[in-house]
């Protein structure tokens, strides 16, 4: 059996290169479309973390690779998007939802985003 994956289309931003740094908390619903909320949500998701010294998200993502999760990107979002396999952190790979597909169903755990 496969370790974990996780396959990503809507979430792409966090294996690519760089932006996992930037990445913001989004309130749900209402709050979310105050102008200046996602600054302030993500301010105090921030210090929440810090506080609790719960690992960033860099830290997290090395973490998830040192434990054998596997990062599959979505090769319709990646098209779409106009990216390459270089805007990718190390060990992402690219695959067809149909590819994904035929492996996934074999995994102990499996992610979407």
């Amino acid at each position: 059996m496969e370790a974990t994956v996780f396959y990503t289309f809507m979430g792409i931003n966090v294996i690519r290169k760089g932006w996992a740094e930037k990445a913001k908390f989004h309130p749900p619903g209402l709050m979310g479309a105050i102008p200046g909320m996602t600054a302030i949500a993500t301010w105090m998701m921030k210090s929440k973390i810090g506080k609790a010294q719960v690992p960033t998200i860099p830290d997290l993502l090395e973490m998830a690779m040192l434990e054998g999760v596997k990062f599959v990107a979505c090769k319709m979002t990646v098209d779409m998007m106009g990216l390459k396999q270089d805007d990718f952190i190390e060990g992402v790979t690219i695959q067809a939802a149909e590819d994904f597909l035929k492996h996934a169903k074999d995994c102990k755990v499996l992610l979407y985003t």
